[in-house]
């Protein structure tokens, strides 16, 4: 897609109120997504279900949310992006009054399911506009605005969302957020510009990447990474009012720290991985996780009265390094390929959200068994999964199957097969199919010795 494709060209403050409708919308999707971690044990109540089951909302959002974005993307991949745009965050809207209105735990299944859907299909489409708004040398800041509301999701809206939801009801909650997903309606239909929709990968061409050896091992690093972070997080709130008595400011301000935490180490893990590079910083990333789950483990086997000493630091090295990891391997995708950077982002998101969906069922697993403290120890049982899936240097693709810089007769020649050299000797030894007359270089022709010359430099590389 060019980046000119924006029907009205708008300059400084035009363009930062553009995109500041789609900010919001990212907040209230990043809010929807997070907030659900701090009302649990109200859910629980309210629905009269087991906290494993409420577990499952989050388990279900995220697995929609991995299998329901790539199909979305190709789905309406002509369809022009400030509609997109404006009935994505529609059916958001309407998916949090479903939501609020729920008498019972399977109707609000169904509106999570629904939520996750209209999710994947805005967060990339907004990525993808805020990208093409203004032309290459702003795409950066652009997709960073974008990206600044799912962060500050993360920072202020779980904790107000439980606060809400303790404070109200959990149902006030989600009418907040269909509140915030209606302005940002109103925005993107009044003063976001059209917007012409641009090229998108085929189902055939992401199965291509995702199969690539060194794609698919940074992917796995992902899915292992999330999957323990979403193991803790998920039920956070519970462990920490199980472990340390914590009343709902006390969570409130532990989510708080958790988001700053966050915040600060992608930050901090992009800058790493510039400095050092991914590889390192994923490296140190897995080291520092793997520390901060076994203090929130010991913390949690001291009791009530010295719990949380050792928790809050736990929490904020916890969030810090596993945001700065999951930056850091964003890092790593782009560098294997920079070309195919759209698609390799958009498995890596949905790599996110399948970790996610497998650590919360896997928290939901440990909550069922009644071993609330222990959820550290399971997160941090998928450390070593994660040095196998993926932190050693993964295996190389072979190299291009045409050779540049020759003649062209060489051009067409490809990469032999095994066993190539012994057949090639073989053919010649015989005199090849016309048995013509050799000359000394065991060729009939130029063009033989042409393509003899260039697969013997195949074969030495």
């Amino acid at each position: 897609m060019t980046f000119e494709r924006v029907t009205h060209y708008y300059h400084g403050g035009h363009r930062a109120r553009t995109l500041s409708w789609l900010t919001l919308g990212a907040f209230a999707v990043g809010t929807e997504g997070f907030m659900i971690a701090g009302l649990l044990p109200v859910l629980a109540r309210d629905l009269n279900a087991g906290l494993p089951a409420v577990g499952h909302l989050v388990a279900a959002f995220s697995l929609a949310y991995a299998l329901g974005g790539p199909v979305m993307a190709v789905l309406t991949a002509t369809l022009e992006r400030r509609r997109l745009l404006a009935l994505a965050m529609a059916a958001f809207a309407l998916a949090n009054v479903l939501a609020a209105a729920a008498p019972s735990y399977a109707p609000l299944l169904a509106a999570r399911l629904l939520l996750a859907v209209s999710a994947a299909t805005f967060i990339p489409a907004a990525t993808g506009y805020a990208a093409a708004l203004g032309g290459p040398d702003r795409r950066g800041r652009n997709m960073s605005m974008v990206t600044n509301g799912l962060t500050f999701a993360i920072i202020a809206g779980a904790p107000l969302g439980l606060l809400v939801g303790e404070s109200f009801s959990w149902r006030a909650t989600f009418l907040g957020v269909a509140g915030l997903s209606s302005l940002s309606l109103f925005g993107i239909l009044g003063w976001v510009p059209r917007q012409l929709a641009g090229v998108t990968a085929s189902p055939g061409e992401r199965l291509a990447v995702a199969k690539r050896y060194d794609v698919l091992g940074v992917l796995s690093v992902t899915v292992l990474t999330v999957a323990g972070t979403f193991t803790v997080y998920t039920y956070l709130a519970v462990f920490l009012a199980g472990v340390a008595g914590q009343s709902p400011p006390g969570l409130a301000l532990a989510l708080l720290g958790f988001g700053l935490a966050s915040a600060v180490g992608a930050r901090l893990g992009g800058s790493a991985a510039d400095h050092w590079g991914a590889r390192v910083t994923v490296i140190l990333g897995g080291g520092l996780v793997l520390l901060a789950y076994i203090a929130l483990s010991l913390g949690a086997a001291l009791g009530p009265s010295w719990a949380m000493p050792v928790l809050v630091p736990a929490i904020l090295l916890w969030g810090s390094s596993s945001w700065g990891l999951i930056t850091a391997q964003q890092v790593r995708l782009v560098s294997l390929a920079p070309e195919l950077a759209p698609i390799s982002l958009s498995l890596n998101s949905s790599a996110i959200y399948f970790g996610s969906a497998t650590g919360a069922g896997a928290g939901a697993l440990v909550i069922a068994d009644g071993a609330v403290a222990r959820l550290g120890w399971v997160g941090d049982g998928v450390q070593p999964g994660r040095a196998a899936g993926g932190l050693g240097q993964p295996p190389q693709r072979p190299k291009p199957r045409f050779v540049k810089g020759q003649n062209p007769a060489a051009k067409s020649v490809q990469m032999p097969p095994p066993g190539f050299s012994r057949m090639f000797r073989n053919h010649h030894k015989k005199g090849g199919p016309q048995r013509a007359r050799k000359d000394p270089s065991g060729c009939a022709t130029a063009q033989q010795r042409a393509e003899k010359t260039a697969a013997s430099r195949v074969l030495k590389r």
